[in-house]
């Protein structure tokens, strides 16, 4: 039986992070729930020039992460149809990494609002005592993101902020590096095997290229 991740993708900056998951996912083998916010198409457009289009996805999607998606496992949800399958707890899915989750989207999960499909969707995986990691990148934060970001954690989510480190590729890491870090540490707390990042080996600038 097909047991997708879900990836929400709202409207925050940082939809490189977003890009390096779903490839994460995807090179691991595991089957991909998609769902863009209409903020989230803006982002995307843009940081990358390109469009995110209900009509079109599957080419944007592909154009998006640079790769042809043939044989990727890959369904696409709008974010309006609250009736999609992952609105569903009886859906079967693995779990759900929102990347980027801006502060409205943590907001909104975090009270249950579900007002689009992500946020139903992130909601439904948390009663359903699935695995949720929220990735926050807004900087610095009020007090009350910080306490949507509690509310997240008390019900069952993992909170990663995009922060990434620097000791697997050092001083000089590259943009991509660091987007790969941060798109790692989602897969490590998923549960998703990956190559994104050197891990720390106790040894300072071991085995670093």
């Amino acid at each position: 039986m097909r047991e997708p991740w879900v990836v929400g993708v709202s409207g925050a900056s940082g939809t490189p992070y977003a890009a390096a998951v779903i490839r994460g996912l995807l090179d691991a083998g595991a089957a991909v729930d998609l769902v863009v916010s209409r903020a989230a198409r803006l982002t995307i457009l843009d940081e990358t020039g390109r469009p995110f289009r209900d009509a079109h996805w599957a080419g944007d999607l592909a154009g998006w992460l640079g790769r042809d998606l043939d044989g990727a496992d890959v369904r696409y949800w709008p974010a309006g149809d609250l009736a999609a399958g992952p609105s569903s707890g009886s859906y079967r899915v693995r779990g759900m990494a929102v990347v980027p989750a801006s502060t409205a989207a943590c907001a909104g999960i975090a009270i249950g609002l579900s007002k689009d499909l992500l946020q139903r969707s992130a909601e439904v995986n948390l009663k359903e005592r699935r695995p949720v990691v929220v990735v926050p990148r807004e900087t610095p934060v009020t007090r009350s993101h910080l306490e949507h970001l509690i509310a997240l954690h008390d019900a069952g989510a993992v909170v990663l902020p995009a922060s990434p480190g620097f000791y697997g590729a050092g001083a000089a890491a590259s943009a991509q590096q660091l987007v790969d870090f941060v798109a790692g540490k989602v897969l490590d707390a998923l549960g998703v095997e990956h190559t994104l990042f050197r891990r720390w080996s106790g040894e300072l600038a071991a085995d670093r290229g």
